[in-house]
């Protein structure tokens, strides 16, 4: 009995706990349910106040916007609409040029046209590119057969190679201890029989076609211009110089002019009697060059110029004979 007296005795107390607080995260969610009870009731407002073609417009935007901005078409303001939808095409400068009825039509067709005329560029420029390396290898490949040639290379100082706007510029110059022609005449001399027909077995390594053209100096013959003149003489000589190009091997089709220029682009320009002034130039012609010389086929004969490498009147084609007293630039 003691024992159980003296046994501690314990007090259980218990408390009855307070509830927390349920927040405010209702409020959220009643606020969202507002919310889209609101746009639905808009949403079914607007369905109600729109007619059915409307309604067609509203769903073809959402179905591909960027299309429907960019393009447009039948969409709202069209079918049993009283007023029709469209106007102006804002994309054409002309004024009052109406849409068509498929306006991603014109814009495809014209974005087509600049992407053609964009790589006709493209073509066109490195055909260019390529027709300048061609010719640069032509003119390497002279002054090389000028320089292993033993008999023409004591000429080379009469020989000029030069890259102009129109191609590649030969020129044969006379002096006066090494003419090139009889004095007065077209007879070749040796020599420059030697040196054209190289020139005539080279030219044949590009498909470029040619001008070959005469020149004498301002030395007049004493009937003047009335008989045979310096215009004679250079077509002579300018034709002289084409038969011997072809007997060293090229090809006759190669030869697109022969003209005759008599004293009117002299080289030496503060001297006309100077001798550098008689000389036969080979122009191998570029791309470009040719079809203007070919554009002009029905119109007056086209020559050109040393100084300018510009196309000038007042040249006479051999091919079609020169006439005396021809007008003069």
């Amino acid at each position: 009995m003691s024992s159980e007296k003296d046994r501690p005795i314990f007090i259980k107390r218990i408390v009855a706990g307070r509830k927390g607080h349920h927040g405010g995260a209702w409020k959220l969610a009643y606020a969202d349910f507002m919310t889209a009870m609101m746009a639905f009731f808009l949403l079914m407002w607007l369905l109600s106040s729109t007619s059915p073609v409307q309604r067609r417009g509203i769903a073809e935007y959402f179905n591909m916007p960027l299309k429907a901005a960019m393009v447009g078409g039948k969409t709202v303001g069209m079918d049993n609409s009283i007023i029709t939808g469209g106007g102006r095409d804002i994309s054409s400068n002309d004024p009052g040029d109406a849409r068509s009825s498929d306006g991603k039509t014109q814009f495809a067709q014209s974005a087509a046209a600049k992407a053609d005329e964009e790589l006709l560029k493209a073509a066109q420029g490195e055909l260019e590119r390529r027709e300048q390396a061609r010719l640069h290898d032509l003119q390497v490949k002279l002054m090389a057969a000028l320089e292993a040639n033993p008999t023409l290379h004591q000429f080379k100082q009469q020989i000029r190679i030069q890259s102009t706007q129109q191609g590649l510029r030969i020129e044969i110059v006379d002096t006066q201890k090494r003419p090139m022609f009889a004095l007065s005449s077209n007879s070749v001399q040796p020599y420059m029989r030697d040196i054209l027909r190289e020139i005539g077995r080279t030219l044949n390594d590009v498909p470029n076609r040619i001008v070959v053209q005469g020149h004498t100096d301002a030395v007049k013959y004493a009937g003047g211009e009335k008989g045979y003149s310096n215009w004679e003489l250079s077509a002579d000589r300018a034709n002289a110089s084409r038969r011997e190009l072809v007997a060293g091997g090229m090809d006759e089709a190669k030869v697109l002019r022969v003209l005759g220029l008599a004293s009117t682009q002299n080289l030496n320009k503060q001297d006309p009697l100077d001798p550098e002034n008689r000389r036969i130039s080979i122009i191998v012609l570029n791309h470009r060059a040719e079809a203007s010389i070919l554009r002009d086929d029905g119109g007056s004969a086209a020559t050109l110029d040393n100084a300018s490498d510009a196309f000038a009147p007042g040249a006479t084609p051999l091919l079609g004979r020169i006439m005396p007293g021809a007008a003069r630039k």
